[in-house]
């Protein structure tokens, strides 16, 4: 069950602390900042199954873990920061949210 569908941009890397030099694929597991204060883990499925080059944004979705500790954080328009480690790879815009538990309310 995946939580949102988000456009997911990875960042080229032209600096050694921002951005990444390889692509990546379907099954790609980075951080991503929630909340200011929390970075979970989300698997990525990009539609067609195509590869991720840096440089580039893409459809897919994302299901994280650790729901309930974040729970209401997300609205459709959010760009959430997606890290490795400490060093920023790219971002994904929230385009619909699946899981309600995430939703946030008005």
């Amino acid at each position: 069950m995946y939580d949102i569908e988000a456009k997911i941009t990875l960042i080229k890397s032209y600096e050694k602390d921002l951005g990444k030099h390889k692509p990546v694929s379907s099954g790609y597991r980075p951080a991503h900042l929630i909340r200011d204060d929390y970075l979970t883990t989300g698997e990525h499925h990009y539609y067609d199954d195509v590869i991720l080059m840096p440089g580039e944004t893409v459809m897919g979705t994302i299901t994280f873990i650790s729901l309930e500790a974040y729970p209401r954080t997300l609205w459709i328009g959010k760009v959430i920061r997606i890290q490795e480690a400490s060093r920023i790879v790219g971002y994904a815009e929230v385009t619909q949210i699946f899981n309600e538990l995430l939703r946030k309310q008005d």
